[in-house]
């Protein structure tokens, strides 16, 4: 499972960019968004989660 935790994000899309399913995209508003269905196209592979400088995404394996 996918959480994101959009007070902490601060809009850098790095885990955009790291993401090799696009399951993130960065909003207008300037915050992470996922904006696909988390469950089935997230493959939980960490690498939002490894490389988010604000420690807003977390992967549940």
């Amino acid at each position: 499972m996918l959480k994101l935790v959009t007070k902490r994000c601060k809009g850098c899309g790095i885990c955009v960019n790291f993401c090799p399913k696009k399951v993130l995209e960065v909003t207008e508003v300037g915050k992470c968004a996922i904006i696909k269905d988390k469950e089935k196209d997230c493959i939980r592979c960490g690498q939002c989660e490894m490389r988010c400088p604000d420690y807003a995404i977390f992967v549940e394996k």
